[in-house]
């Protein structure tokens, strides 16, 4: 899969198959529309080209632009798309400039000249152009115009499902995380560099990496234990272990925190890298009756993640 940052330096493409959206998550839905994008330019010996936009629209066009949070940065999505099967990802800088292209002009100035596509494959509610005034039948009109086929996936196909991303956010955040990895056809991960803590669990026998998530976009999960698995910068081992997010109320916390206690693990990682991948909720958050209380707690917490990710 080829990724191209900029509409001015794209390839001429060979027979363009077209689809179009923020594919935030790359769930299952999204999965079904990018298997029949790939099947269609196979038929017609031609490219398969997925746009997506960055920054998510919703952050330029929302009156509440904090309020939705990413189960798929960027470069999360470019690694979940990566072995799908498309020849191309092209990703749009969404501005107040692009948002306020008529849908015209979206039509002509945007997929025309950047693509000439051969045929465009889009959701039966797609709407595009400023105000959302753009739909199917515009889209295909301009096309009986310019040259290109429009194909429409129909709503009993994107509905029977049931999958949306708004529907796997809740879920996460709700520690449903067997109900959202359901729903994404593959395990939730996020990322985050590993930084100074105050050693605590280190005193108590379980050490933990202690993580920034780099990005006030992604969600993060509930408050609340999980078993994880989790890889180190790029190497290719996985290590299981538990994560606890929250403010810590047995040691009096003041912040929210994001620490993974890795099993059977002795190394200086501060400034690495870790992708968390979260299989399982295990407890809430709780307040203990001290440190012995909480070791105890800890204990069989692992007990808990190692019977899970065995």
């Amino acid at each position: 899969m080829q990724v191209h940052r900029s509409l001015s330096q794209l390839p001429a493409f060979r027979n363009a198959v077209l689809t179009i959206g923020t594919f935030d998550g790359v769930h299952l839905g999204h999965q079904k529309i990018i298997q029949q994008l790939v099947q269609s330019a196979r038929e017609v010996n031609g490219e398969s080209v997925l746009i997506s936009f960055d920054p998510h629209p919703r952050k330029i066009i929302s009156s509440v632009p904090g309020d939705i949070r990413l189960l798929t940065l960027l470069e999360e999505k470019i690694q979940v798309l990566e072995p799908i099967g498309i020849d191309h990802l092209v990703v749009v800088p969404f501005d107040h400039h692009f948002a306020n292209q008529t849908a015209t002009q979206y039509i002509h100035d945007f997929i025309y000249q950047h693509f000439h596509p051969h045929t465009i494959i889009i959701g039966y509610d797609h709407r595009f152009g400023k105000g959302r005034t753009g739909d199917y039948q515009l889209l295909e009109a301009e096309g009986a115009k310019l040259g290109f086929k429009v194909q429409e996936i129909p709503e009993h196909m994107l509905q029977e499902s049931g999958i949306s991303s708004t529907r796997i956010r809740n879920a996460i955040a709700e520690h449903r995380i067997a109900d959202a990895n359901a729903l994404l056809g593959y395990d939730y991960f996020f990322c985050g560099t590993v930084v100074e803590g105050n050693q605590l669990g280190r005193t108590i026998g379980f050490p933990t990496a202690n993580l920034h998530i780099k990005s006030e976009d992604k969600l993060i999960p509930g408050n609340g234990v999980y078993a994880v698995s989790v890889q180190i910068d790029a190497e290719l081992a996985i290590l299981k272990g538990m994560m606890n997010i929250g403010y810590r109320p047995t040691v009096d916390g003041k912040r929210r925190m994001v620490e993974v206690n890795i099993f059977d693990f002795d190394r200086d990682i501060y400034g690495k890298t870790l992708r968390v991948t979260v299989h399982q909720y295990l407890r809430g958050e709780q307040k203990f009756n001290g440190l012995e209380e909480l070791k105890a707690q800890l204990a069989a917490d692992r007990d808990q993640a190692i019977a899970l990710l065995a």
